[in-house]
């Protein structure tokens, strides 16, 4: 039992210290402020009642999209709304963070806009200004249907024709200044129509080869550190000195950083290189939970928590499973409650989360 917790969770400061029915007020408090650190997903086009649920009691930070859940611009509309309702009901007054994969050409989720891929705005005559249009575009698209977040752009620099990040045109660029450019101008452009830009995927997959795939299967980027800080995280500066409201880490382990660990459950890459080294204040989240690269690091829920104790404060549970999210949800309630997870450093998340928020529409 943990003697004092202190953490402000919709507005609320748990110090409750004694046994009994408090176990019981502790227990659901951890409970959503475990949720408010987890984004959902469901299947099919209409969202299940116990996502409702969730979202009701103030225990889901917010919900991702996929194609599987659009049939139409309207029928996400709707859908949407139905979500944002549900959130007005619970005892959490910032909205949800609503997002979705929308970074133009073969990636999208959503129909429309933008239609280039990135490789395509890099190689287009005015790549500054095609990257400023895709960027407004992904946003006013994200906009109309009422979601506020997009987890794009990439800022992964391709280091060969067909490797994994070219092969389905997700990079600008095998050259880190014209990432660094295009990738800010693209984020500012979005962040510009009120939806949250993402980065992605630190400390970088350009590195990867076309079988590297972290959904698929654990993957180690041997890349020296000079080049792995001057090639791979240089774009990132520039995105976070314009005002990146996210930076998703990479499920990829990089020896010269962490030989032990993948990027997102690293806090030597979350902590020191992201955070100290690069200057980044804002919001972190995990690639999607369920993927391949992290078999050996056990169940949903000891996931969850080793992504949390390297810092990562937005854990993505994407399998389309209700359940996955629920099991992320419980076993950081759990460490919060036992001490496995710091009080201090788990409030400074949820801090960090709430300012997102809160900026948000």
């Amino acid at each position: 039992m943990v003697a004092a917790l202190a953490i402000v969770a919709g507005g609320v400061v748990w110090t409750q210290g004694t046994a009994g029915a408090a176990d019981v007020g502790l227990a659901a408090f951890a409970r959503q402020a475990a949720g408010q650190r987890v984004i959902y997903s469901y299947p099919g086009l209409t969202p299940p009642q116990g996502l409702f649920d969730r979202i009701r009691a103030g225990e889901a930070a917010g919900v991702i999209f996929f194609g599987e859940n659009v049939s139409s611009l309207p029928q996400i509309t709707g859908v949407v709304a139905q979500l944002r309702a549900a959130a007005a009901e619970s005892p959490v007054r910032e909205p949800l963070l609503l997002m979705t994969d929308q970074e133009g050409g073969e990636v999208r989720r959503l129909p429309g806009e933008p239609a280039l891929s990135h490789k395509d705005v890099g190689q287009s005559a005015d790549p500054a200004a095609a990257a400023t249009n895709a960027g407004r575009g992904a946003g006013e698209n994200l906009a109309g249907v009422d979601m506020n977040v997009n987890l794009a752009p990439v800022l992964d620099v391709y280091h060969a024709p067909g490797d994994l990040m070219d092969q389905f045109e997700r990079s600008f660029s095998m050259d880190p200044a014209a990432v660094s450019r295009l990738g800010a101008n693209y984020q500012t452009a979005q962040q510009a129509e009120g939806v949250a830009s993402t980065l992605k995927h630190f400390p970088g997959l350009g590195p990867a080869n076309a079988d590297q795939n972290t959904d698929t299967r654990p993957v180690t980027l041997d890349v020296p550190l000079s080049t792995l800080r001057s090639v791979h995280e240089a774009p990132y500066q520039a995105s976070i000195t314009a005002g990146a409201k996210l930076v998703m880490l990479s499920w990829a382990v990089y020896p010269a950083l962490d030989p032990a660990r993948p990027a997102g459950l690293s806090s030597v890459v979350v902590q020191q290189e992201l955070r100290s080294r690069n200057g980044f204040t804002g919001v972190t989240v995990s690639d999607a939970l369920e993927a391949g690269a992290l078999d050996d690091f056990g169940s949903t829920g000891n996931r969850a928590v080793l992504a949390a104790q390297a810092g990562v404060d937005l854990i993505l549970a994407s399998a389309r499973d209700v359940e996955q999210g629920d099991q992320a949800t419980m076993a950081l309630a759990g460490a919060l409650v036992d001490g496995t997870l710091d009080g201090d450093a788990f409030g400074e998340a949820l801090e960090r989360i709430r300012a997102l928020r809160a900026g948000l529409p």
